[in-house]
This record gives C-alpha cells, structure tokens and sequence, in this order.
C-alpha cells in the first residue's frame, strides 16, 4: 500500500533486507539515439499519441510502485493517471502540483524543488498496470521510475486516506530536523563505545572491534573539520567478519561527502551538521566480527597529530543472511578514458545499490562543466533497466551554470548538490535510496556518462558507492597520496553568457551569449574573483572579431602589478588604476607582444579559440573584481572567455 511504502522512507533498519521479486525500472525522456535531446525538444518525452493528442507518458503493465518522479520543467498542464485497466482517470492532478507540497497526500518534504530539479518520492502502486497521460501539447525532461513486482505480492492501488497523511507526518518529522541523532533513526537498544585519543602521521588507530555478531548503526566524530583540507590523508577502514578485503576504504572526508576539502554534504544518512559534527547512520548488519579503523598516511613532514572524538553506536541483533546484505562501499579515483563511460560499480552478486557521491572535476578549462551532460545507466541481471537524462537529472538536480539551478551547495534528505564552481570547471552531487533501492540478483552495472555524447569531455572523477550485498561485488580502490589528494586546476576561465561572474560598464555589453564593444566604443568587463585563491596569474583573453574585420581593441587593467601608472590610449585618465597592457589585432593568433605562440597555454597545449595573452596580474584581494577596460578600433570586438593561469 501507500501507506507501507511511505514508512520505507522513515525506517531506516530496513534498508540493508533484500527486496527480491522485484526490479527497479525507469521510464524517461533520454535521447534514443545516443545524442544529447534528452528533453530539449521532448522529441523522445512521450511514448505515444491519445486520439485527443494528448502524450502518453508511461506506461507498465502487472503489478508496481512509481517509486520516484523528477524534472526540471513541470508546468501546470494535468497529468491523468489510468489504473489498473481503467478507461476513465483514477486520478488527476497538476504536473507542477507533484511537486508544490499544496496537494494531499504530494507533500512536503516528500516532495519539492532544488538546485533545479523538481522531485517526488511519494509512492504510487498499482495492482494490474498504470498509464499515465500528460493533457498538454509538450513535455520536456522527465525520469518516473518504479517498481515491478511479483505476481504473489499483495498490492493495493493508490487510494491515498488518513493511514498515509500519519505515515507522511512520520517521514516529515525524520525529514526536516537539522540535526539528526541516532535515536531518532535506530529506535532498537543501542550500546555506545566512546573514543577520545590522538592520531598522529603514520598510524592506523581501531576505533571499534566487536567480536560478536550485531550491526554498526552510527559513527560519529565530534570534530569534523579535522578532516578538512587538501591533503586529504585520513581513511576510514571498515571489515566485516574477518573478510581478507575492506568492506569499504576511504578518505574520511569523501565517506563524510566533503567536497574538494571542505564540508559539503548534510543529508538524512551521512553527512556534517551545523555543530561541525560528521555522522554515519546507515545500518551496518555483520555475522561475527566487525572493525572499524583509522589510518593517517604519512605524506609531508610538517604532518601534525589529530585529536580524534568519537561515538560508536551498535545493536548486538545479528544479521540475518537469508534476508539481510552486509554494506560495502567502492571508492574509487579516475581519469575514464574517452569514448568510455565512468563506472561507478560493476559485479556480480546478491544486493542492492542505495548511494552514491560524486566529486567531478573537468580536464578542459575552455569548456566549463559541460561533462554534467552525461547520462547515467543502469544494467541489472543484464538487462538495461534506468537510462537517465543527465548528471545533475540523477542528483534530481537541474540547470547547471544558471542562476537558481545546480549552482550551489544546497541539498535535500536524500540527495544534492556538492559544489558548484564555473571557474574550476567542478562540481559533485549525492543521493541516496531508499523505496528506491536497486536489487540486483546476479549482477550490476552502474555507470555516467561525461559529456553530452560519447564521452567527449576529459574528466576526473572520484566516487563512493554504497551497497548491500552477499559478497563485495567490487573491490574498492586503496587511498594513496596521490589518489586521495584533492585536486585544485590552475586554470580558470571565466564566461561572458554564465553565471554572471562578468559584469559589464560603459558600451561593453552582453549580446547573444557574448561581451560586446562597438566600433571606437569603450567599456570595462568586472571579472568576480570570489571563487578564485591570491596570487599571481597569467591573464588570457578570449576575443574574436567579425568574419571580415581584422578588429583592433586597446585593453588596460587595474593589476597591482604594473608600475606605469594610468597612461591610457588618448591619454585618457580615469579614477581607477587601470595600466595600459597593449593594442592587438583580433583578427590573428599572435600573441600581444607579435609573437607567433599566441595560443601555447598550460604544458603546451593548444586550443582553438583564439586567446591573447596579456600580461601577469598579481590578485591579492579576491573581494575585489579584476577590472578590464576596453577601447575597440576599427571595428567591433567580442569577448567570449577571461582565462587565469595561476604561476606556481
């Protein structure tokens, strides 16, 4: 029913029990023939046409559960849905209204709107098959993903009463506390080891060691910001039963969802709340034996000792093999190569998949996060049952680069955005599953795509992944110092159509996507270097001219670094300390100084674009904005990209 499903997303004891005779399948708007229209046009959001012309959105015959609906482009048209067989709506209601809180029993925090992405995780079953049809002339992005189930399961059809308005209250008193304790989530008796001892470089520290068989339901550390930091050298090692590998190992600040070095992620099962207090509790079932341990790998020798304080919890009621998995976490760092997808998980075994974060860096500083355009898949048994539209579609996120979207750290119970910065060409994302857990019997492949197609953007990606199973399925990758350490580009570029880090004075001004200078106009670009770190940078300016114009443009900055004044062209003086750089032709590739190498950027590597470089600029003040001022010649001039290379 509505009403047991809906406690699946308050009781957390169940997540590790096998949900066998089912499987986990998505219906969406994915682009059918590998390219990237996976909702743009919504030319593949509709599976078929009604008389009356409306679309049919999904369709599933036998028995299920919608377990989950996303999108990022709701609008007020009627979704009417056909259950069990009926010719005649069984239920209606506003595609936005999924998602408003306004309408019983689609409430919130069940569902709702962030970084993007519209979201509904109330549950829908149905006893012999649900069509849903979409009263409107066009639908965009879409995901509704659900649950077949065996003939012999007992189903009730959506019928939603007041059983379901106390279980929604239950889910929404979990939900929407800010600092999540274990009582509130492990409501068996629990027993507490406390830990309160120095680490220091170099050591591996046990923490817990129970020789009996129960199940871990919460680890704790009082001082989260002890693992903060680029280093990024402490691990978290935990085995089950005396297995010869790890159940999971991992920098403790990727298990907690740190991203790129500081704290990032709060949700409902891992995370760090506003008491600077890092907290797992996602139940952790074991036969016999179970150890958890630090390690402090040894990387510098300024390395000094960490004060560690932390709590245990553990229930002494053993798992049940027939029915419960172990967990078991696959951490891993990569660089997939081109034209192959990266690959979160992939094995054989019993289980269920229920989480993943996800820290993404692009290789490519010219083409912001364009790799947040790859779809995630889904092989189970071997059969492809889930192929998403997108990356931040997965994290139910959308709209990355657009103000309101997937720009920010900003995050649900169940899922969110890491980090998102445009300049660093960064950003990460996390969810977990709970009605939603994927069961696989014999095998699971779960991967993303990064690009919009055929994994055309260089990436480094660093995952964990979280499962329940019989057996590990995949080994998980062993932290070194140079897998774990949190990689920071030296390259940043900055865009004249995304995010508003450029802001424009005077005649420079954005048309279509780009900064543009009329002929013999004047104008200053305000770079934001918020995001950005002091020191010395290389500034590169990515500028074209009209096809057939060989423009000329004047560019001086206000750089702490020059030392001749405010001589400008004309002999213009303005209140700024603007310097006078060089005049370039913007129709060649040469360097301002005539140089041929106009193009030669870091370790060598050429691009297309054509990039002037300017001069070495010395950021001491990130508060303040880089200003670049402008005065174009003969024709017009437009700047698409700012570029810093940072001087190491």
């Amino acid at each position: 029913t509505t009403s047991t499903e809906l406690m699946r997303l308050y009781a957390i004891d169940q997540l590790p029990a096998y949900r066998e005779e089912s499987q986990v399948l998505q219906v969406s708007s994915y682009d059918r023939t590998g390219g990237n229209n996976d909702g743009f046009e919504g030319t593949y959001s509709y599976l078929s046409k009604t008389k009356e012309g409306s679309l049919v959105v999904f369709e599933a015959e036998g028995k299920g559960i919608i377990e989950r609906i996303w999108t990022p482009t709701p609008t007020d048209d009627t979704l009417d849905f056909y259950f069990d067989g009926s010719r005649t709506p069984s239920y209606s209601i506003k595609f936005s209204d999924l998602f408003s809180g306004k309408v019983y029993p689609f409430l919130s925090p069940v569902v709702g709107h962030k970084v993007g992405g519209f979201y509904s995780y109330v549950p829908i079953p149905f006893e012999k098959g649900c069509r849903i049809v979409f009263r409107g002339k066009k639908i965009l992005f879409h995901q509704f993903q659900y649950r077949k189930l065996g003939e012999d399961t007992n189903v009730q059809t959506f019928s939603p009463g007041n059983k379901e308005r106390e279980q929604l209250e239950k889910v929404a008193s979990l939900w929407n506390k800010n600092n999540v304790r274990v009582s509130d989530v492990h409501k068996a008796p629990t027993r507490n080891i406390a830990i309160n001892k120095t680490l220091s470089p170099g050591q591996t520290l046990v923490l817990a060691e129970i020789p009996t068989g129960g199940r871990i339901v919460g680890i704790e550390f009082l001082n989260a910001d002890a693992f903060e930091g680029l280093d990024n050298s402490i691990d978290i090692r935990l085995t089950w039963d005396n297995e010869k590998s790890p159940a999971l190992f991992a920098p403790v600040a990727d298990f907690f969802g740190f991203a790129f070095g500081s704290k990032s992620m709060k949700s409902l099962l891992l995370g760090v709340d506003n008491s600077n207090r890092a907290y797992c509790f996602l139940p952790m079932p074991f036969d016999k034996h179970a150890k958890i341990e630090l390690r402090y790998r040894k990387n510098t020798d300024d390395q000094k000792p960490v004060k560690i304080t932390a709590t245990i919890t553990y229930q002494t009621n053993q798992r049940n093999p027939s029915t419960e998995g172990k967990l078991y976490g696959a951490w891993k760092k990569e660089e997939p190569a081109l034209g192959q997808p990266y690959v979160f998980l992939e094995g054989e075994g019993k289980g269920h998949f229920v989480g993943t974060v996800l820290q993404s860096q692009g290789k490519t500083y010219t083409e912001f996060t364009e790799f947040f355009e790859g779809d995630d898949s889904t092989v189970i048994d071997g059969i492809n049952t889930i192929h998403g539209t997108g990356s931040e579609d997965y994290f139910n996120g959308g709209w990355y680069a657009q103000p309101g979207g997937w720009v920010e750290r900003l995050g649900a119970p169940l899922h969110g955005c890491l980090d998102y910065s445009l300049p660093y060409s960064r950003t990460g994302g996390y969810r977990f599953y709970l009605t939603d857990k994927l069961p696989f019997s014999r095998s699971i492949y779960h991967s993303m795509e990064h690009g919009p197609e055929k994994n055309n953007r260089a990436v480094s990606y660093t995952s964990l992944s979280f499962y329940y199973a019989n057996k590990p399925v995949q080994a998980t990758a062993i932290p070194t110092n140079a897998t774990a350490q949190v990689f920071i580009p030296d390259t940043v570029t900055f865009y004249a159509r995304l995010m508003n880090h450029l802001t424009y004075e005077g005649k420079m001004h954005l048309k279509d996507g780009n900064a543009v200078l009329e002929k013999n106009e004047e104008g200053t670009t305000n770079v934001d270097l918020s995001e950005i770190s002091n020191g010395e940078y290389q500034l590169y300016l990515n500028l074209v001219a009209p096809d057939d114009a060989s423009s000329e443009v004047a560019v001086q900055v206000n750089s702490d670094g020059k030392t001749n004044g405010q001589k400008l062209v004309g002999g213009k003086r303005i209140k700024e300390n603007f310097y006078y750089i060089d005049t370039i032709n913007v129709k060649d590739t040469r360097h301002s100084d005539g140089k041929t190498n106009g193009q030669k950027l870091v370790g060598g590597k050429r691009i297309k674009e054509n990039f002037y470089y300017i001069d070495t600029i010395n950021v001491k003040d990130t508060r303040l904005p880089l200003k670049l001022y402008f005065k174009a010649k003969n024709d017009k001039v437009i700047l698409h990209r700012v570029m810093l290379i940072k001087k190491r």
